[in-house]
């Protein structure tokens, strides 16, 4: 049971760079309305809040396993579009998935706690940074993950293949 476990709450070594910027779109898409209902402070952001949080959450613990977006374009949307991959390094996707649940964490609690201004100022900052990925493939978390790799907080060997790539 528990070598399954760990089986199942791993992120890919190689991903579909592709496939990373269709989900970036997703969160864009999910995120606007989520800024415009904080915005207008509507209850229905409560139900959108909660699928950007378990979004990043399932992406970060188990990668597109139980992720409804990221099932979605890995198993329907990119095969549709029969263009051949283009695989990237997994664990700095990881780490940009996991600033991303913090950044929807922090909208969530700041919305619920009433600061609505950091809680739409959170929220613009997770649609520029899903903008960029999505639409320019720049991954920002990726530049930091590089980084930490670089000054020595994240050891070489979480991700060999980041030493000799460039983000």
């Amino acid at each position: 049971m528990n070598e399954y476990l760990n089986k199942f709450f791993t992120f890919p070594e190689l991903i579909n760079e592709i496939s990373a910027r269709f989900v970036a779109l997703g969160v864009v898409l999910l995120s606007v309305p989520i800024l415009l209902l904080i915005m207008n402070n509507s209850n229905f952001v409560y139900i959108l809040l909660s699928c950007l949080v378990y979004g990043f959450l399932a992406r970060v613990s188990s990668g597109p396993k139980i992720s409804p977006l990221a099932l979605f374009v890995t198993k329907f949307l990119v095969p549709k579009l029969n263009r051949p991959e283009n695989l990237v390094p997994g664990p700095p996707k990881r780490f940009a998935q996991a600033v991303g649940l913090i950044f929807s964490i922090f909208t969530t609690v700041f919305f619920l706690l009433g600061f609505k201004v950091v809680a739409i100022s959170l929220i613009s900052v997770l649609i520029v940074f899903a903008s960029l990925e999505s639409f320019l493939g720049f991954c920002a978390g990726c530049k930091v993950f590089k980084f930490l790799m670089y000054i020595g907080l994240i050891p070489n060997n979480i991700c060999e293949k980041c030493a000799n790539y460039k983000f």
